[in-house]
């Protein structure tokens, strides 16, 4: 029987353990519930267990992915070594002016995850058989845990590694769509209850667990416990863990135990701080959310403004990318009516700020500018000098980028410029490191803007070498290199991009269209494969790999991409054209004049609908209707010599040839023509309005330019011209 991947349903650990009684030994069994060590809980115990061998067996490979094996679970150094050099973690966190968000996990998980493909990969083509994990208790993962396991069991078969999901069923969309699609469902009775253990035996387990046993025996008991005796308990167990506390166990399990210990305002709230800041360090959006929450719920907002009006900002900022910027937007207007102090109006005015001119839907810049001006003001008149030197170059940065969204670029330069001239002359030469970069980004970014390409390919140059695992810097010099013509020196900077950073989906999707421009269409391909493994439903992807398998002629596979991506946006202009060009390839002219118009009725000047519906056109016989698509599309384009060709062979085809010869005499002026067809075609024109001397000077041009076939047509159709002939 094949190897195929399981989610066991059951409402308990205890049940759902049972039913792996008809699993295969051996097997792994890790549980994930984030109470314990965080984000990645559950993934962390396996790949301890993975890399230990792999360190040995592939160690080129666990160094090709040590920078996200390690985002998040940084105890993994003990197999693999230290973490990558990066500025933005090595800050601290008082001068952070950088912070990842959502995307960025997603990143780093899908990094993981091709690790762990082509690590098994590799076990299965040397004759091991499939090992098997069970991850339990997935109800109760962090979001990063469950989106981890949503692309491990796509993309990962069971073949290389069978993956058995337990959960109670009440999961994330996300993850339960994967599930159904890839994995065979188990759902398990329910057992009778255990014989009864002493309350201190389940006491001690409970707590042991850190609050994740989900017998409820287990949860009785703790809950009977007097709560002083019950508080006195949980202190025992953060002072066991604090000794030892790693990154994950200050995440998890120190933070639950503090929270609900005889300190919960104080030292509770200062562990969840912390935990909360570690995780918006780090970029995982939920966790901030979840973990500031309930920080807030325990910090005495009157006592304690600073720990308060910190975790309100960060759990502000992490509600963007989780799609809930109105109660973000609370938050902020909540920590402004609370306090009065400088800190608390200058970061909130900018927050609101971003938020208008980034965020809200529709943008409003101008209301931004009113509240970035008092960010501004009030860093200006913060006490302390590096303070206030600092702050106003991280406000005057904000409002460049707002200036930029508004089309002001060189006041959005001089605002930057000016910041970094204040750092390099008043600041320490060590000091704000990472907001001094993020200062020259967006200078190079301005400067790209406003056309002064060699001046931005400088300073990016310069940031990849301070920073070069961020490769941002890479990628937008690859941009610049790629406009100058360059495609060697913008590949080469996607390369070492791909080599030093996250698996980006965009580096890759970049990457591919450059290789694609580069006529390198077997590397353009992998490019593309790669996105779409990653994330299926790219439709961007989809349409520039349709097209790629539309030029290779390839019409199965771009058929499969161009269906996929209708699915996901049925009124696609590009996808409908895309469609009706494919039955046009397959001579179904009828229906591809149907996409075409479908194509037109969404976009009523796309080019590519106007001149490929002309092609139909002229194929069904209607040479007019051709020739007006055509006269459509270059009014779009501009001058372009294939529509004027294809123009030409319709208004011939319609009996006005003056027409004709005029479209291929522009077209035989611009650059990039095919000036062997232009030849022909308007020599063969000549020919039908008696111009002989001119037809046959086209005509021999055509025919030293022509391949051989074309050159046997300019022959018959001189020897079947009764004008020459006679």
């Amino acid at each position: 029987m094949a190897a195929v991947h399981l989610h066991i349903v059951g409402n308990v650990e205890r049940d759902r353990l049972a039913s792996l009684e008809l699993i295969d030994r051996p097997y792994l069994f890790v549980r994930c519930h984030r109470n314990r060590r965080g984000p990645y809980t559950g993934v962390d115990t396996f790949l301890r267990k993975l890399l230990i061998e792999a360190i040995w067996h592939r160690p080129e490979l666990v160094e090709e992915y040590r920078l996200v094996l390690l985002h998040g679970m940084p105890e993994l150094s003990e197999i693999i070594g230290e973490a990558l050099p990066d500025l933005a973690a090595s800050s601290d966190f008082a001068e952070r002016t950088r912070f990842y968000g959502a995307s960025m996990i997603r990143c780093m998980s899908q990094g993981i995850v091709t690790f762990i493909q082509r690590y098994t990969a590799g076990l299965r083509a040397a004759g091991r058989p499939p090992a098997t994990v069970v991850f339990d208790g997935v109800h109760e993962a962090a979001a990063t845990t469950q989106e981890f396991l949503a692309l491990l069991i796509r993309w990962v078969p069971a073949e290389q590694l069978r993956v058995i999901v337990g959960s109670t069923g009440a999961i994330g969309e996300k993850l339960s769509t994967e599930l159904d699609r890839h994995t065979v469902l188990r759902t398990v009775p329910s057992l009778a209850p255990a014989p009864a253990a002493p309350a201190v035996e389940l006491v001690s387990r409970y707590l042991a667990s850190d609050g994740t046993d989900d017998d409820p025996a287990a949860l009785i008991a703790y809950e009977a416990l007097d709560p002083d005796k019950r508080a006195a308990y949980h202190d025992r167990h953060a002072d066991m863990i604090e000794a030892v506390a790693t990154w994950s166990l200050r995440v998890g399990a120190l933070a639950y135990h503090r929270e609900r210990g005889s300190d919960p305002s104080g030292a509770g709230a200062l562990a969840l701080a912390h935990a909360t800041q570690l995780c918006t360090e780090a970029g995982f959006s939920e966790l901030v959310v979840e973990l500031g929450y309930r920080g807030r719920a325990i910090t005495d907002a009157d006592r304690d403004e600073v720990t308060f009006r910190k975790l309100t900002i960060q759990i502000s900022s992490a509600l963007i990318p989780c799609g809930r910027i109105d109660e973000a937007i609370e938050l902020l207007h909540d920590v402004r009516l609370r306090y009065c102090t400088p800190h608390v109006h200058m970061m909130t005015s900018y927050s609101l700020a971003m938020m208008h001119t980034r965020f809200l839907v529709p943008r409003d810049h101008e209301k931004a500018v009113e509240w970035q001006n008092s960010a501004i003001a009030i860093a200006s008149i913060l006490p302390d000098e590096q303070d206030r030197l600092m702050f106003t170059g991280f406000q005057d940065n904000a409002m460049a980028l707002i200036q930029m969204h508004r089309g002001e670029l060189e006041r959005a330069l001089t605002l930057v410029e000016g910041a970094l001239h204040r750092a390099d002359t008043r600041m320490d030469a060590d000091a704000f490191l990472l907001h001094r970069s993020q200062l020259l980004y967006n200078r190079a970014r301005l400067l790209s803007a406003m056309g002064r390409k060699n001046e931005a390919y400088q300073v990016f140059t310069m940031l990849s070498e301070l920073d070069p695992h961020y490769t941002d810097y890479l990628s937008e010099r690859a941009k610049i290199s790629r406009k100058r013509g360059d495609l060697d020196l913008a590949l080469a900077d996607y390369d070492r991009a791909v080599r030093q950073g996250p698996p980006f989906p965009e580096l890759f999707y970049n990457r591919g269209s450059a290789r694609m421009e580069d006529g390198d269409l077997v590397g353009a391909r992998a490019d593309f494969d790669l996105v779409l493994d990653m994330e299926p439903d790219d439709v961007e992807t989809r349409v520039i790999r349709a097209e790629l398998e539309l030029a290779e002629d390839r019409l199965t596979e771009a058929s499969a991409d161009i269906e996929a991506g209708l699915a996901m946006r049925p009124d696609d202009a590009r996808l409908l054209c895309l469609r009706g060009a494919l039955r046009l390839a397959e001579d179904r002219l009828g229906a591809a004049i149907e996409d075409f118009d479908r194509a037109l009725a969404v976009d009523a000047t796309y080019p590519a609908a106007l001149a490929n519906r002309a092609v139909a056109l002229f194929r069904s016989g209607r040479a007019t209707a051709a020739a007006d698509d055509l006269s459509r599309a270059l009014a779009v384009t501009g001058d372009d010599p294939d529509l004027l060709l294809n123009r030409g062979l319709a208004h011939a085809a319609a009996g006005n040839r003056l027409a004709a010869l005029a479209d291929f005499g522009r077209a035989l002026e611009l650059p990039d023509a095919d000036t062997a067809e232009l030849y022909y075609q308007r020599g063969a024109c000549r020919l039908g309005t008696g111009d002989v001397e001119a037809a046959l000077s086209d005509l021999e041009l055509a025919r030293s330019g022509a391949n051989a076939e074309r050159a046997e047509e300019i022959d018959a159709l001189l020897a079947g011209s009764p004008v020459v002939a006679g």
